[in-house]
């Protein structure tokens, strides 16, 4: 769109709305393979392992992240995009390797093991698990990257055709490797592998053109980029995620040592996908208001009305589901879980009712800080949001001797409350400064 023109909410809506499918239909695919999980042999050993290696997999990817805002905000020619392009697959050759050591057995059984106190039965399933998810972080990594590029030219419906792609490749694998009788945690982790692996390809395809468009174009605004000016920019956005996605291992270390342990690492990503569906529609919006408000901030009052819309679309939406009947259909008619795990689901599920409401506060207030420059303060409030979440948890677990996935539901709506709250006077710092610089243009 042309930076100069204002916003309309339809516009909005028709923009966000592609990428806002594309986060719901990843936001299914946890939900569609734990249903696999709990229907075959051993499933609360085989949930609880595949959610300890997901959360390995995924403060692994934590570093790529960030990559689809970096490119939507930064690919404007020739030269950013090969710098930017370098940058990633540095980035994502380091994450691998870190993988790979995490992967070394002494190592492994050190920290699931000794330290996380994870029962030896779940470990070695978790171990073999992590290895399947071998590739995906640097696929995620990639088509992050180019999905950005989309974005930032106006194609967010091929980013959503490429999740439709991803979303494909899980049910079929899911459903082949179910058949093969393999164990659940195995089945879940190869066919998220294959999925990603599949989309990057995709997405690279679709990409092609704006690519050859965007190779010949004189990179007038980000032509000055270089590693270390993309570093001092990304380094903030990229220890955010490590801060975020980093809580889910303190979280298991906690639950291991709870009331109800196993139990507690089976039903946690049971209710944390289902939660991750409502939350997606927010994690969403951060692309948009990057793309969308203008050259001169002048769209800011659309894109923030907007949000509160779509954060109060996401609580009523979630509350039903939550307060109703429909919580045990999900849980024991979708999920497949047991009695005796799905009763432990309910609680849980009723704290988080204001996480997804929360991510769209934060997702927005992240966009604006992105947009001015000041990404430092992103990182500090994802910390203390680490900080509030492993203090919860130690009084709610150590003292209080809560169920394991009743003080994590606590610990992360407190810790998302602590960061959507250090975050506003930042906001407003930098609201401040564009009001003064563009005046009634906003």
């Amino acid at each position: 769109m042309d930076p100069t023109e204002r916003l309309t909410y339809r516009r909005v809506a028709l923009f966000w709305g592609p990428l806002a499918l594309t986060w719901l239909m990843m936001a299914f695919e946890q939900p569609i393979l734990i249903a696999f999980i709990a229907r075959l042999g051993d499933a609360k050993l085989n949930l609880a392992a595949f959610g300890i290696a997901g959360s390995f997999a995924m403060i692994i990817e934590a570093p790529i992240i960030m990559l689809m805002s970096a490119s939507t905000a930064l690919v404007t020619g020739r030269n950013s995009y090969l710098r930017l392009r370098r940058f990633t697959d540095i980035l994502n050759a380091s994450i691998t390797g870190v993988q790979v050591i995490i992967l070394i057995p002494p190592v492994f059984n050190f920290i699931v093991i000794g330290l996380m106190n994870v029962p030896e039965e779940v470990a070695r399933l978790a171990h073999i698990t992590l290895i399947i998810f071998l590739p995906w972080a640097a696929s995620i990594g990639y088509r992050r990257f180019y999905q950005g590029i989309l974005i930032r030219n106006n194609l967010t419906r091929r980013v959503t055709y490429g999740t439709m792609v991803r979303l494909t490749v899980i049910v079929v694998t899911g459903v082949l490797l179910y058949s093969a009788g393999l164990p659940g945690a195995y089945v879940g982790a190869g066919a998220m592998s294959l999925a990603v692996i599949v989309e990057a390809a995709a997405t690279r395809i679709m990409v092609s053109g704006t690519l050859k468009a965007l190779l010949q174009k004189e990179d007038m605004e980000n032509g000055h980029l270089s590693l270390r000016s993309i570093t001092k920019f990304y380094y903030p956005l990229a220890l955010t995620s490590i801060l975020s996605l980093g809580v889910h291992p303190f979280v298991t270390f906690f639950l291991g040592r709870s009331s109800m342990a196993v139990e507690s690492l089976a039903v946690l990503p049971v209710v944390g996908s289902l939660v991750f569906i409502f939350r997606s529609l927010g994690l969403s919006y951060q692309e948009v208001n990057i793309a969308l408000m203008g050259k001169y901030k002048q769209n800011f009052r659309v894109l923030r009305n907007f949000a509160v819309y779509l954060g109060i679309m996401v609580t009523v939406l979630i509350s039903i589901l939550a307060f109703t009947p429909l919580a045990d259909l999900w849980f024991v008619k979708v999920s497949g879980l047991t009695k005796e795990l799905a009763d432990l689901s309910y609680l849980p599920l009723k704290i988080m009712v204001l996480l997804p409401a929360l991510t769209v506060l934060l997702n927005f207030q992240r966009s604006l800080l992105v947009i001015n420059g000041t990404t430092g303060p992103i990182s500090v409030a994802t910390a203390a949001e680490l900080a509030g979440i492993i203090v919860v948890l130690l009084v709610c677990v150590v003292f209080l001797n809560i169920i394991g996935v009743v003080a994590a539901a606590i610990a992360f709506t407190v810790g998302k409350a602590i960061s959507t709250l250090y975050l506003v006077p930042r906001q407003s710092a930098a609201l401040k400064g564009w009001r003064s610089k563009y005046g009634t243009r906003m």
